[in-house]
């Protein structure tokens, strides 16, 4: 396990992964494997509001978890386009200026790319991102990072080959720029032309001289992968149904690549899944996605704790 930092500094908003340094992931990841598990009163008093213009199960409910085993309180709306004054017309800043003032913290899953750095300008308390349209996923990044530790029992040096909706998929992106702060770590993008990872992500790497490649086949990379990286093809990112369907059966884990795939290597997925990874793969140990779920409510568990301190 990773030593802690000398002196532990709280975070303030949480909206981009790029916002993070090794020392303040080394802080986090040793605050998420102390609170593992754990019920303590270190958050009581202290109101979160989660904000969800998009559907979500696993981002909501484990902030929810993670902030009622901290022992303070929630409160919250799903699909806040159609109940919340969003619907009158109200602007975003509008709403988080009033959610502002009756929530500690809130947490903020938007549809338009940007959202929450809107919201962090005009809030009077943290915001953290849990989603802005095809922008970033920072606390799910985290979790993954902190997952690959775990299961792999280090981060320098290791080969992702990330699959699926690379262009839309907002937790490939965040995740790619974390990895970019750890020495020796090799990066391959695995998708079809129209759902290729873009080229801001590419720049990025290239500035932090992360070596990458952009291949159609997960065959071309599987041999020497350490951990495979699959995501939902997403429907609603979508203007041409054809380009959905090309990208969506571009990419798929089944019997067969689990036999290509190195034994020391794990499988992830964000989930929620539809079709791109086979439900015979769920029994093979390399299947670490509902494991990475789990570890959601001890990351966030330690953003919340970060900020509220």
């Amino acid at each position: 396990m990773t030593t802690a930092p000398a002196a532990r500094t709280a975070l303030t908003h949480v909206i981009s992964s790029e916002q993070f340094d090794r020392a303040r992931l080394d802080d986090l990841f040793v605050r998420a494997a102390e609170l593992d598990g754990a019920r303590n009163q270190r958050c009581a008093g202290q109101i979160m509001a989660t904000l969800f213009y998009e559907p979500s199960t696993r981002t909501r409910l484990s902030f929810e978890s993670a902030m009622l085993r901290l022992g303070g309180t929630v409160l919250g709306t799903e699909a806040a386009h159609a109940f919340s004054s969003a619907i009158k017309g109200e602007t975003l800043e509008d709403t988080i200026r009033m959610v502002s003032t009756y929530a500690d913290v809130i947490v903020l899953r938007h549809d338009q790319l940007g959202a929450a750095s809107r919201a962090a300008a005009v809030a009077a308390v943290p915001v953290i991102n849990a989603g802005d349209g095809p922008g970033e996923h920072p606390t799910q990044a985290l979790l993954d990072l902190f997952t690959i530790q775990r299961e792999l029992g280090r981060i320098d040096g290791v080969h992702v080959a990330f699959c699926g909706d690379l262009r839309y998929g907002r937790t490939a992106r965040s995740l790619a720029l974390l990895l970019a702060l750890y020495p020796g770590v090799c990066c391959s993008f695995v998708a079809p032309d129209v759902v290729q990872v873009g080229a801001d992500i590419l720049s990025r790497l290239d500035d932090r001289g992360v070596p990458h490649r952009e291949v159609s086949s997960l065959a071309d990379v599987i041999d020497d992968a350490d951990v495979v990286y699959q995501t939902r093809v997403q429907k609603e990112r979508f203007g041409d149904p054809a380009e959905f369907d090309l990208a969506r059966t571009a990419i798929r884990i089944d019997a067969d690549v689990m036999r290509a795939l190195p034994q020391r290597a794990i499988v992830m997925h964000p989930l929620p899944r539809v079709d791109e990874i086979a439900p015979e793969v769920d029994a093979d140990p390399r299947a670490a996605y509902f494991r990475q779920a789990a570890n959601g409510v001890a990351i966030r568990m330690a953003v919340l704790d970060s900020v509220l301190s």
